[in-house]
């Protein structure tokens, strides 16, 4: 129904556990969440249409969405822990180092604050070898993009798509190859890429200058810190952190590929491939 749907290719994932076809998935009747957030699940720059249903990852989300009179809203679970159950297993090599993402910026606001700063705190911080994962946004800045350079192994996940165009279907196989690689993953803000980590295996932090976007709403940043303790700090306590992201993430509300289908408008669409 919305184009956003798409975004990191979370349609393609949901498809292909479903055994649809990942590469032209359904439409899909309704709004997906598709990153982690502390409202209703859809994000300010969404346009929702009264009554439609809504497939958001947590229940505590769910709970926020009924608050908000969106009455239609329905826990699936994030599409990133349905390609835990089909990816490849991990390899056998060991973990290194931290995956780092810095907070980013997206189309309509710009993000703000100092990365020389904010590179030198996570070189202070970090034993190992450290890759930063620039948001596409900042990884096409040639400015920002040559500061982290000069610190180490900078990667893009790749673009997340927009109105249905240029949207990297393996989005999310990307990130979860980089997260495997890593020992610890890290952030300046509490976000999507953190939880994920952890439910790939890693040991999570959330530190430096949280920085800021434009015409930000502070007191939410400010509510995150306050409201997710165990998972702020350099070197968090893995337990509460993890099941904190899990709960986070939907960890225990993942449905089966027939219900997905029935939940998502697919219950028609035939299956191409054995489901996951």
């Amino acid at each position: 129904m919305h184009h956003a749907n798409h975004f990191y290719g979370h349609a393609h994932v949901l498809a292909e556990y479903c055994g649809l076809d990942p590469e032209q998935p359904p439409r899909i009747e309704g709004f997906l969440q598709h990153g982690w957030n502390v409202v209703d699940g859809l994000g300010t720059a969404i346009t929702y249409v009264p009554g439609r249903p809504i497939f958001v990852w947590s229940e505590q989300v769910r709970r926020r969405a009924w608050s908000m009179g969106r009455r239609h809203a329905t826990v699936t679970g994030a599409p990133f822990l349905y390609l835990l159950t089909f990816a490849p297993p991990p390899s056998e090599e060991d973990r290194a180092g931290t995956i780092w993402y810095p907070f980013h910026g997206w189309e309509g606001q710009h993000v703000t604050g100092d990365h020389r700063r904010l590179i030198d705190d996570i070189m202070d911080t970090e034993d190992g070898p450290v890759t930063f994962c620039l948001y596409w946004h900042e990884y096409r800045n040639d400015r920002i993009r040559a500061e982290y350079e000069k610190a180490g192994r900078v990667i893009c996940h790749g673009y997340r798509g927009n109105n249905y165009l240029d949207t990297d279907p393996k989005f999310l196989h990307h990130q979860l190859a980089e997260l495997r690689r890593h020992r610890r993953v890290a952030s300046n803000r509490l976000s999507s890429a953190v939880f994920y980590g952890v439910a790939a295996g890693c040991e999570p932090a959330v530190y430096g200058d949280p920085m800021h976007l434009d015409a930000e709403h502070r007191p939410t940043a400010e509510r995150i810190r306050r409201q997710w303790p165990e998972l702020h700090g350099k070197h968090p306590d893995p337990e509460p952190a993890r099941r904190s992201a899990m709960a986070e993430l939907g960890g225990g509300y993942l449905a089966s590929p027939a219900e997905l289908r029935m939940m998502l408008g697919w219950h028609a669409a035939r299956p191409t491939v054995s489901a996951a």
